[in-house]
Formats: structure tokens, sequence, C-alpha cells
């Protein structure tokens, strides 16, 4: 049986900065429209946060079922070391989506948006079948898209949609900049278990494109999301901090462009993930002094 300790480490916590951005960013974002709620902010934060564990978890319960996880270096897989029953794991997935999907139905009951809850469904939907399901598509080379559509526009337009009612330019380009801090981190992960994920037949994108394009990939990725603080500085020069908040990822850079693999390449991820917090955090500080 797995220790508490175990189930917080399968939990992923240093990814838990993923469900934060896009909640500052678009918190910041209603504040420049007229709108800053504070509870529905809370209660957007509650949903971010639990559909990232739960995915987490759903994806350490279908990769483990799988055994795509039993020679992978990283985090705690609970499912492939055989720490938690595959059972009690995907329990805890679904407690997690149920979590969110009360604090989505809250969410959306205050801020009168009844159509979000068909993009809640989808969010939970699109989780699941990430690694789980017949045809997973993080297997297929898709899970790029997933982050970038869920955890960086979905979740930043959304917040700001359901505490100002409306979005704008600045939204957008903060949604994409959270999108694509957010791939960056996947891609990072995906670089390093690219061994792995040949000889278990997971085609991820970074399988499918190669070592050298999944490090070039990485770079673009963070040169978007600089771009997109540029946008949003146009109009409201204190979002500028958002570049500081792309700082952390600097010695990640290095360390990739140098040719880093497997073990060494962990500190890539953990930085990468401190980096789409602070990103977002920074960003969103900007967008409310604006």
């Amino acid at each position: 049986m797995a220790t508490v300790a175990e189930w917080i480490e399968g939990a992923r916590p240093r990814t838990l900065p993923v469900a934060v951005a896009p909640v500052a960013v678009g918190s910041g974002s209603a504040h420049l429209l007229g709108g800053f709620n504070a509870a529905n902010a809370l209660l957007a934060l509650i949903v971010s946060l639990f559909l990232q564990i739960g995915t987490n978890y759903a994806n350490d319960y279908s990769d483990g079922i799988r055994g795509t996880d039993e020679v992978r270096v990283g985090p705690v897989r609970l499912v492939g070391q055989k720490l938690a029953t595959p059972a009690n794991v995907k329990f805890a997935a679904f407690a997690c989506f149920g979590a969110a999907a009360l604090a989505g139905l809250a969410l959306v009951a205050l801020s009168g948006a009844w159509w979000f809850l068909l993009v809640g469904v989808a969010c939970i939907v699109a989780a699941w079948k990430y690694t789980g399901g017949k045809n997973p598509y993080g297997y297929l080379g898709l899970g790029e898209i997933f982050v970038f559509v869920f955890f960086g526009l979905v979740a930043t337009l959304g917040t700001t949609y359901t505490q100002a009612g409306r979005v704008d330019l600045v939204t957008w380009a903060g949604a994409v900049g959270v999108g694509a801090v957010a791939c960056a981190i996947l891609v990072a992960n995906n670089l390093r278990d690219i061994p792995s994920d040949i000889d278990s037949g997971k085609r991820t994108l970074s399988v499918r494109i190669g070592d050298r394009n999944s490090r070039i990939f990485y770079v673009a990725l963070l040169i978007v999301a600089a771009i997109c603080v540029l946008v949003c500085a146009v109009r409201h020069p204190w979002a500028l901090l958002g570049l500081l908040g792309l700082a952390p990822a600097v010695p990640a850079v290095v360390t990739t462009l140098k040719g880093a693999v497997g073990r060494d390449l962990i500190p890539v991820l953990a930085r990468t993930g401190i980096t789409s917090g602070t990103y977002g955090v920074l960003l969103g500080l900007g967008l409310f002094l604006a």
C-alpha cells in the first residue's frame, strides 16, 4: 500500500504551477476588463488544480496498466512501481475529476455561463482520453495539443469569461503564452522519455519529430511565451513582469541545447514547471497593476 508521501508524489506536485498560471493570468485580464471576482477566481483555481491532479493520476493508471511506466526515470509511478493497485489510482483520478466538476458547477452557477458545463465535460473526457481508453491521443503525438488547448486557452479564457463576461486580445495573448509554457513542460518530459517510449510503442510528438527537433520546439515555445508578453505590454507595460517569470527557464534552455539526456533532463522539467508558475503569476500581477 502506498504511503501518504507516495500518493502526494504520485500527484506530481511539480506540475501544479500549470494549474495556477491560467487562473492568475485570466484573473488579471478580468481585472483589466473591470470584472475581477475573487470567489469565481478561487473556484476556477480549485477546478484547475483538481483537473491537473486527476489527469496525473489518470496518466499514472493508464500508463501503468499498459506497462509503459516500468522503466521510466522521474517521479513516482504508483501503478508502474506497484506501490498502489490500479483500481485505487483510477478511483483517485475520478475522485479528483468529481471535485473539479462540483467546483465547476458552482462557478457556472455564480457566473451564469451555463454553456460552460459542456466545456467542463470536454475537459474531463480529454483528461481521461490523454492516455486512457483504446486509442489514447497522447500515444499518437497529440498530447501537446491537449495541453495547449485545455491548460492554456480554455483555462485562461474561461477564468476571464466567468468573471468579466468577455475576453479581449490581451486575454488571448495571455492564454497562448500560458499554453506555450505548459506545452514546453510536456516536451521536456517526452524528450527525456524518447528511448523508453520507443520501446513501449508510445508515439509521442518527441518520438515522431526526433531528439533535435524536440529541443528546438522546446525553445520555440518559450520564445512564443515571451512574444505574448510583449503583445500584452503594447497596451499595458506592467505586463513586462511576465518576462521576469521566464527567467527560471534560462538554465533549462542551456541544458536542453547542450544535449542533456535521461536523468540530466529532470532539472529541465522541474525548472520549466517552476517557470509556468512564475510566468503566470508575474504576468497576472502585471495585468493587475496595469
